[in-house]
């Protein structure tokens, strides 16, 4: 996708043939900053501290920290080092332990010394692999956006609701479930975006409008809460929403609140997808409500509000009184009986593991 006309992928290797760059997402909406990663504890703070962030984008971080780990150290202990640090930083993305698995597999039987310019190439394919995926993910979700438009009058919009980031910031390019949306508006289909912003990180505010922006989508920010409100009035034809860990039943765990939305669209006969790259399949897990581990995040994401003041400056604001006690639960899981349907590379899919592990058959453990 483009920045000011620029084409840019959210994390690249750097021309040296070793660093990597990547974009701080900390620093959107106000100030477009890239962040130089040299060592693989780099990467993981870039994953911990939410530098980078989105399922897909956290896992390419972390193939590229491997990569970095063996040009410093491509011994036994060193690539298990790094695996093991690497995959504790956030521990609800499966896309995240998925990659280290990857690349140790791929790793592990080499000699040492070849192990540093394996580790390079490896985290390229899986950069270049998501790209490939979130392009398919698009394909298969624009013939969603285009049976809609097919009912429009001339000149209705298609009105599509996300919730967080599932942008091309949250993945390495085009977004899971922004793709469909990018393609059917390159295609000249009217649509337009009610954009969620997702607290209390705010990342459809600062992110998503940021790239739609970007890219010349019409888009409108909403408090979270609006959504039921729109769906009521026939004012959301779909909502398309990312995930971090799709059980094999079909639940769906996504950003805090994700299923709340999707309790309103199904009182409101709103089809509700989800789109999902295939590493975010975890067959392991047969039960998401009880089974996926939820992230418990700092206070501070919620007592305090980041933003810039009418003469520039960046500000920091605590918004909760001192002494109020803080919950901070990063993800819901939304069951699959909400779900409409998971819009994936190979297709849109019931959420059951039938059709799963019938699409998947090489990740299924069926």
């Amino acid at each position: 996708m483009k920045v000011d006309g620029r084409h840019f992928r959210s994390i690249w290797l750097e021309p040296d043939g070793w660093s990597v760059g990547a974009i701080d997402q900390r620093r959107l909406p106000h100030e477009f900053i890239v962040a130089k990663l040299t060592t693989a504890d780099e990467a993981g703070e870039a994953i911990r501290s939410m530098l980078v962030r989105g399922a897909p984008l956290i896992g390419a971080t972390a193939a590229y920290g491997m990569a970095l780990a063996m040009r410093a150290d491509a011994s036994d202990a060193a690539l298990e080092r790094a695996g093991r640090m690497l995959a504790a930083t956030r521990p609800t993305a499966v896309n995240l332990k998925w990659a280290v698995d990857e690349m140790q597999r791929a790793l592990a039987p080499l000699a040492a010394s070849a192990r540093a310019e394996a580790a390079y190439a490896r985290a390229r394919e899986i950069a270049d692999e998501d790209v490939e995926i979130n392009r398919e993910i698009g394909r298969h979700g624009l013939g969603l956006i285009e049976t809609i438009a097919a009912t429009k009058k001339p000149g209705e919009v298609v009105n599509v609701l996300t919730h967080c980031n599932a942008g091309w910031l949250a993945t390495v390019d085009w977004g899971t479930a922004t793709s469909p949306i990018y393609q059917a508006h390159d295609r000249g289909i009217p649509v337009h975006v009610w954009v969620d912003e997702t607290r209390p990180r705010n990342q459809g505010a600062s992110l998503t409008a940021w790239e739609l922006g970007h890219h010349g989508v019409p888009h409108t920010v909403i408090p979270d809460n609006t959504g039921g409100h729109l769906m009521q009035h026939r004012m959301v034809d779909l909502a398309i929403v990312g995930t971090d860990r799709v059980a094999a039943n079909g639940d769906v765990c996504n950003k805090i609140g994700t299923y709340l939305k999707a309790l309103a669209a199904h009182d409101n006969s709103v089809p509700f997808y989800v789109a999902l790259p295939s590493p975010t399949i975890d067959f392991s897990i047969d039960d998401g409500v009880r089974q996926i581990p939820i992230e418990q995040r700092a206070a501070d994401e919620v007592t305090h509000l980041t933003g810039r003041t009418a003469d520039g400056r960046i500000e920091t604001v605590r918004v909760v009184p001192d002494g109020s006690s803080v919950a901070n639960f990063g993800f819901d899981v939304t069951p699959a009986r909400l779900v409409t349907g998971l819009i994936t590379e190979r297709g849109v899919l019931k959420p059951e593991r039938a059709a799963l592990a019938s699409a998947f058959p090489e990740r299924s453990t069926v």
